[in-house]
């Protein structure tokens, strides 16, 4: 129970900081945003010479923050990452297990699962902004390709009252 008490006053001081990371405006310097929040943990660069930059609160926080720059290194805006909508563009089309670690930074945990023997990538999230929960990506046998997606509880949230 402590233990979960420090992760949440953690956590909650954690995303104070973070959360004004939404707060900063399109057009400013990379530099300047590393400067004040610290380097991303996540940074992808595109063919375009471009780059995605992602500050994540994984494996235990809820939320994860990205932004993709312009040629002149200036960021474009940063958003949320881990919401329904946003998990929904795994939809659009093949992911490769590269292109969802640069879309959402990386996971909470990496399972495999009996059946089939796939990968699982398992994201911590709130759930429509409420419900701790895991968007479960699974990433085929080979652990390269996403080919489904769906939440579930978040099992560091279940209670065990037996």
């Amino acid at each position: 129970m402590q233990r979960l008490v420090l992760t949440t006053l953690i956590l909650t001081l954690t995303l104070a900081g973070c959360a004004q990371l939404q707060s900063v405006k399109p057009g400013t310097p990379v530099a300047e945003v590393i400067k004040q929040f610290g380097p991303p943990i996540t940074v992808c660069r595109k063919n375009d010479g471009t780059e995605r930059f992602i500050w994540t609160q994984q494996p235990l926080g809820h939320y994860a923050w990205g932004t993709d720059t312009n040629k002149d290194g200036t960021i474009i805006e940063i958003k949320q990452l881990l919401t329904d909508a946003h998990f929904e563009v795994l939809s659009t089309g093949k992911w490769s297990d590269e292109q969802v670690l640069c879309e959402f930074g990386p996971p909470a945990n990496i399972e495999g699962i009996a059946m089939g023997n796939e990968r699982v990538w398992g994201y911590r999230y709130r759930q429509f902004s409420v419900w701790y929960s895991l968007m479960y990506v699974y990433m085929g046998a080979d652990g390269k390709q996403a080919n489904r997606h769906h939440p579930g509880p978040d099992p560091l949230y279940l209670r065990n009252d037996r």
